[in-house]
């Protein structure tokens, strides 16, 4: 006769099985389940896919409309683009959704965006806005750099750099380091020959995604906002590994700082 279990250990181990799945599922906020249940449909509905780019296409129009601007330094943003345009633009990751309202006569007019299908609905939206997008990310290896197709975006910005198009990337590696700039923008830079332009928005009225590696910010209407701009960083032609970490790192500070600077601004007493 074949030999039977023990009937109480059966029923610890499977507790324990159920116990393990509960502890994940819990570990993971009911939005980002919601998202990873809706978004493969998302992305195969073309129709769907449209309706979403028009409604936040509109919801972002509203809110640039219904927050007031209380602080943009229009003089500065022009002195830039007289005497250094084309130029890279340049923000955090989760505080990108507004930069393209603040394009400045006509710069920049190219953004890039991840390749990542997550990124396809942003891609689209800023594409609507009027700009074009080159579609590519870093990464912090060479086979990650490559896979998200780095080095073709990295030509690509370089080509419309010369063109004369300032063009927008953000600095920091998707779903790496949120606050902590990538050194691929910085090498845009050196090949171009073109100074990076540290940017920032906030507005007082926002909802921040406490569960997003980067903490994204969704902007809300009826509120105040700022925009704030960094003095350009220019990058030697011939700079060496030492030189690049210390302008990577100076692009850093000077994010941190716009970014300190927007929020300090909306978040004082009115």
């Amino acid at each position: 006769m074949p030999r039977r279990g023990n009937p109480a250990s059966g029923k610890r181990k499977m507790d324990n099985e159920i116990a393990i799945s509960t502890r994940r599922h819990k570990g993971v906020g009911w939005k980002k389940r919601l998202w990873r249940k809706v978004r493969a449909p998302l992305a195969e509905s073309r129709f769907v896919a449209n309706l979403l780019v028009v409604a936040l296409d509109g919801y972002l129009r509203f809110v640039h409309k219904t927050n007031r601007l209380v602080h943009y330094d229009e003089a500065l943003a022009d002195r830039i683009i007289d005497e250094k345009a084309p130029v890279i633009v340049t923000c955090w990751h989760g505080q990108h959704f507004m930069m393209p309202f603040f394009s400045r006569r006509g710069h920049p007019s190219v953004a890039m965006v991840s390749r990542s299908r997550d990124a396809e609905m942003n891609a689209r939206v800023i594409e609507r806005m009027g700009f074009e997008t080159v579609r590519a990310s870093g990464g912090r290896s060479a086979a990650q750099m490559h896979e998200k197709g780095a080095l073709r975006g990295v030509v690509a910005m370089r080509n419309h750099l010369r063109d004369g198009k300032s063009v927008f990337m953000i600095a920091d590696i998707p779903h790496g380091t949120p606050r902590e700039a990538g050194m691929g923008i910085v090498s845009i830079a050196r090949i171009s020959g073109t100074p990076i332009v540290p940017v920032a928005y906030a507005s007082s009225r926002r909802h921040v995604f406490k569960d997003a590696w980067d903490k994204a910010v969704l902007n809300l209407p009826f509120g105040r906002a700022a925009f704030c701009i960094g003095e350009p960083i220019e990058v030697p032609r011939k700079a060496d590994d030492a030189e690049m970490e210390a302008i990577r790192q100076k692009v850093q500070d000077e994010l941190n700082r716009v970014f300190d600077e927007a929020y300090a601004i909306v978040d004082a007493p009115a």
